[in-house]
């Protein structure tokens, strides 16, 4: 049984363009003004690379929340913003000039600041330990080019996303979509676990590269909720609607904060393996000002400031999904070259102009008690008798409210969403 599945994908659909390729003496005065990628090694002897893009990532997050959160109105959200930018960062590794320049102010890398080589190494690094098989969490994070037989990409390029990005290139035949559709799906049901079956619905006649990134969360709490406490209760999506849901409690220490400031709890509910969720409830009416300072520096305060104390926690179970039009959401972010005519992906092959046609991300979330299985335990708790103590406070989750699941091994931000209206209670629901 499962305390929390977490899966999603971003497919990137690329697409034959019949333009005219820029001349070499063109080309190389584009590269000249925006080289990309680098091609100097930095050696860094035992720092960890991930630490250096960690804080662009987490800015980069919080930026593209605000962007779906200004359209989604009063829609449940949930995505991966570290699957957005892997795939992102991958497909940098191509681009030239104004187009790769686009991709890294959109991603948030100031690359005044850092070498492009720096950027990709530390996506390497990340990768390595998310994936490493000894956590206690389960994290698979991957990614795959279905690359059509007829398309010549460079050699240097595919080294390097197999080098930084451990990169699956698949040869598929675009001739016959329905035929590249099945493949691209079966790899998409195989690493989701069976999470999305026939996810890709059409494909393009014109596309000749797919990318594909997914990454698959399975996290069990370090403490679990007892199932016998969960009861159905109201989830008050505003002041005049409310649903059904089913309720967990639980009367235990956590990490809290209440930040006065923004009228809001944040309350830290670790996972095994050094990954956590950071839970936010703002007061009644005071959701939009916390979205609005959503920063980094915003959550790198809430979690500074966590204490241990104990609270009566109400935490409903909760399955919400998400899906996004990424192509749509970039370019109202400023990243625009790389889904037009100007796109240069003269670093990923010199015989076709290429540009992004689509992509799009798909991610979806179960939070549950963690279930029961076939084990026992007695635990006596035994602790001094106390002076009367105030009651710990009540922290009801049941209006809406923003969740982050953080994992610490690699400072990254796997998931980001904003519950505003759970799934109801059916009569068929466990």
């Amino acid at each position: 049984m499962k305390s929390a599945l977490y899966l999603c994908l971003l497919l990137l659909g690329f697409h034959v363009q019949g333009l005219p390729k820029p001349s070499h003496s063109e080309e190389q005065e584009e590269q000249k003004a925006v080289h990309c990628p680098g091609d100097h090694a930095h050696g860094e002897g035992e720092k960890r690379s991930h630490c250096k893009i960690a804080p662009s990532n987490a800015e980069f997050a919080f930026r593209f929340y605000k962007q779906v959160a200004a359209e989604g109105g009063d829609k449940n959200i949930f995505f991966s913003p570290l699957s957005i930018s892997v795939a992102f960062a991958m497909l940098s590794l191509g681009a030239r000039a104004t187009t790769c320049h686009e991709l890294h102010k959109g991603l948030t890398f100031n690359m005044t600041d850092m070498e492009e080589q720096e950027v990709h190494e530390g996506f390497r690094d990340l990768l390595q330990l998310l994936n490493d098989p000894h956590r206690e969490v389960q994290v698979s994070m991957g990614n795959a080019l279905f690359i059509d037989d007829h398309l010549k990409l460079l050699q240097k390029f595919l080294d390097d996303v197999t080098n930084f990005y451990e990169s699956e290139a698949i040869s598929s035949n675009f001739q016959n979509i329905s035929e590249a559709k099945k493949k691209i799906n079966d790899y998409i049901e195989m690493k989701t676990h069976g999470k999305f079956v026939d996810f890709l619905k059409s494909l393009s006649s014109d596309t000749v590269m797919v990318l594909v990134n997914y990454i698959y969360f399975k996290g069990y709490w370090e403490q679990p909720f007892s199932s016998l406490l969960t009861k159905e209760d109201d989830f008050f999506i505003d002041a005049k609607k409310s649903v059904k849901v089913k309720m967990m409690h639980r009367s235990k220490a956590y990490n809290v904060y209440r930040d006065e400031n923004l009228s809001c709890w944040v309350v830290e509910i670790p996972y095994k393996g050094n990954v956590a969720a950071l839970f936010v409830l703002p007061d009644e009416g005071a959701m939009k000002q916390v979205e609005d300072v959503l920063l980094k520096e915003t959550v790198s305060n809430w979690a500074n400031s966590l204490k241990s104390r104990k609270i009566n926690l109400y935490l409903p179970k909760f399955s919400i999904s998400g899906c996004y039009d990424v192509k749509n959401l970039f370019q109202k972010m400023g990243v625009k070259e790389v889904f037009g005519d100007q796109a240069n992906f003269s670093g990923m092959t010199e015989s076709t102009r290429l540009k992004v046609s689509k992509a799009t991300h798909k991610a979806m979330v179960d939070v549950n008690e963690n279930g029961t299985e076939a084990a026992a335990v007695t635990v006596v708790e035994v602790m001094p008798i106390s002076l009367e103590i105030p009651p710990p406070p009540v922290i009801e989750f049941n209006r809406p409210f923003m969740m982050l699941i953080f994992d610490k091994t690699t400072s990254s931000i796997l998931f980001l969403g904003k519950v505003m209206n759970p799934p109801p209670i059916t009569s068929t629901s466990h």
